[in-house]
């Protein structure tokens, strides 16, 4: 262990740590308040072939630190296969706290079937204008009420944070002038970044604790697949020195094995592994909170020698504890591994990004034949995908679009990726985006394209608040967020990526802010639980029908050939009166017939208006109504 001054700059004292077996290793030092820096150094073989770094020169950041003292920045000199030079003035230092009382564990705020907003802290406070200079880009920024005020108009659930714990750039990013924007390349597991907690964790609980006041939950993106420290040829910051072999999964000739598409894989089967991921999460919910997790590359956390098991002892003990058991637990339910896509596959409670809802939907707002029946899985809530072990309720979360990938703007402006300013000559990034241009790539002034796109938006952001399930918008997207057709900005940590609230489409975010209260108002879309199209709970209706325009039952002919819809369901009034969602993917507009029944009356669930017993709709557009009792009396 390395002690230093409190500036965390000269080294002061270096102790030698006693063995305590199993690969323990400790030491009572006294003397110590808070405040104190250190850092460890680990002596033993240095033998890469074998998957063995170890190297005294190298300073290491504690696994279990809860602060550091400044944010990691790539050098050179920090490379593992670098040896002699001692990097304790390249490497953060961990910093003494003491431990801040406990928070009272309390039910998460979110539910299932909610709306979940996925927030870039830095990138969606950097350019908002209310919030002050020096809280723009961290955490305290969230409990600003301009942005609480914000999300509360959305009506959202849960704000899920991307990542907030300690990154570093990858390798390649400084010689191009470019620095990570998102924070997926992690180092230390529970230290906030300084970037975005200058505070330390105080920053955290003050930002949980004004949004669990707005009756809002937080859950936090946290990335336990991979780490900065890469791949053979990255740095040598943690967990590479203290015991590469333990943490990180290696092939039998010693290589790293990269399952994550980053350089490494934590070895999620070790004890050691599990217990610095459970202390993780337990360390968040005592100190801070949080209602839950989303854990990124998720197959990683369940995969052993033979395959990605649900039951492997990582995913059982998250779900089992008695701390964790009952938090909101989001699985990303793929990765590049053998194996990798899972989705599905994880057991309850876990919840699961869908990203068949996502491709479905935008396959059939792009016109492509033969998606009708798709769309109408994916609004029901994927039966197809999370009824395959008898399950009664949806564990899907959908999402239209998210931080990778394009923006829900610019899925109907560009056809192509344009990922150029990354410095990858636009290899990077996905090239199917199954998107959209509306007859131009790109920014556009022409009336007709510009309100084509609009009314494309609409559709899709329509679509998402209609569907069953948990649903999640990305930040921004609410008012046209674009990122000039960049569809893998985690480089750009600048204006391409930070939100542009001065320049907000404001009639598309008050559209939005409408859909979300009609979706909290009416029990059908909020319900979790998989349609059958049979009466339920004694009702005369069914929970579902499925109606052509002319309003008859759809047939085989309709799903293969059709464009157009009526889901009517059961649960749109608490008088009884049903919910029908009307969608008319094609190009031209057309009038639904929608069912008539004695003592009620159809109505628009957006605007109102009079009772009706048919909607004129537009091509490309979806619509809500309302079947309300004695409606059509005026009553």
């Amino acid at each position: 262990m390395s002690l230093f001054d409190q500036q965390g700059n000269r080294e002061t004292d270096r102790l030698e740590l006693t063995p305590e077996g199993e690969g323990v290793f400790a030491r009572f030092v006294g003397g110590l308040g808070e405040g104190a820096r250190y850092g460890l150094r680990a002596g033993g073989p240095f033998a890469p072939e074998k998957g063995l770094w170890f190297d005294p020169d190298k300073l290491l950041a504690d696994p279990y630190a809860v602060q550091i003292d400044r944010s990691y920045a790539y050098d050179t000199r920090l490379t593992a296969s670098e040896r002699g030079v001692d990097t304790a003035a390249l490497v953060p230092k961990a910093v003494v706290r003491e431990r801040a009382s406990e928070i009272a564990p309390a039910p998460p705020l979110f539910r299932p079937g909610g709306l979940i907003y996925e927030v870039s802290v830095r990138a969606f406070t950097m350019r908002h204008p209310d919030i002050p200079v020096h809280d723009r880009g961290t955490l305290r920024a969230l409990a600003h009420p301009a942005v609480i005020d914000h999300l509360a108009r959305l009506g959202v659930s849960a704000v899920e944070l991307m990542p907030v714990t300690a990154w570093i750039d990858e390798r390649h990013l400084p010689p191009l002038g470019l620095a990570n924007a998102w924070g997926y390349n992690p180092v230390t597991f529970m230290a906030l970044d300084p970037r975005l907690a200058p505070g330390g964790l105080a920053d955290i609980r003050h930002a949980v604790a004004a949004l669990h006041d707005a009756g809002i939950g937080v859950i936090l993106d946290l990335v336990f697949n991979h780490t900065g420290e890469s791949d053979a040829l990255g740095t040598s910051l943690s967990l590479r020195g203290l015991d590469s072999r333990a943490y990180y999964r290696h092939a039998a000739d010693g290589q790293l094995v990269n399952d994550t598409g980053t350089g490494n894989t934590v070895n999620c089967q070790h004890a050691i592994v599990q217990e610095l991921v459970l202390d993780s999460l337990r360390h968040f919910v005592r100190e801070a909170g949080v209602d839950g997790f989303r854990f990124d590359l998720a197959p990683v956390l369940g995969r052993l020698e033979t395959g990605f098991d649900a039951d492997a002892p990582l995913l059982r003990a998250i779900r089992s504890d008695p701390l964790l058991g009952d938090r909101i637990l989001i699985a990303e339910p793929w990765d590049i591994g053998p194996g990798g896509y899972q989705l599905g596959n994880f057991r309850p409670p876990f919840l699961e990004w869908n990203d068949r809802y996502r491709d479905d939907v935008r396959r059939f707002w792009r016109g492509d034949a033969g998606t009708l029946g798709g769309l109408a899985t994916r609004l029901a809530g994927s039966s197809d995908v999370f009824a395959k072990a008898g399950e009664g309720v949806s564990r899907t979360v959908n999402f239209i679009a998210a931080h990778d990938g394009m923006t829900l703007a610019d899925l109907v402006a560009y056809r192509l990726k344009h990922n150029d300013a990354n410095g990858e000559g636009n290899r990077d990034g996905h090239d199917d985006n199954l998107s959209w241009n509306n007859g131009f790539e790109g920014p556009v002034s022409d009336p007709q394209v510009v309100l084509r796109r609009r009314n494309d938006a609409r559709a899709l952001l329509a679509t998402l608040f209609a569907s069953r399930g948990t649903i999640m918008l990305t930040a921004g997207d609410e008012f046209g967020r674009s990122q000039k057709g960049n569809n893998n900005a985690y480089a750009q940590d600048n204006e391409l990526t930070w939100l542009d609230w001065s320049g907000r489409d404001q009639e598309l975010e008050r559209y939005v802010a409408a859909l979300s209260r009609l979706r909290r108002s009416v029990p059908a879309l909020t319900e979790t639980g998989f349609l059958s199209g049979r009466p339920v709970g004694g009702d005369a209706i069914p929970d579902v029908e499925w109606l052509t325009e002319a309003g008859r039952t759809m047939r085989e002919r309709d799903w293969h050939d059709g464009r157009r819809l009526a889901m009517v369901m059961a649960g749109g009034t608490p008088d009884g009166g049903r919910l029908a969602i009307v969608v008319n993917g094609d190009e031209q507009p057309t009038t639904f017939v929608l069912p008539d029944r004695n003592g009620f009356g159809w109505t628009a669930a957006l605007d109102g208006g009079p009772a009706v017993d048919s909607q004129p709709l537009a091509g490309r557009s979806v619509a809500f109504m309302i079947e309300r009792k004695d409606a059509s009396n005026g009553e």
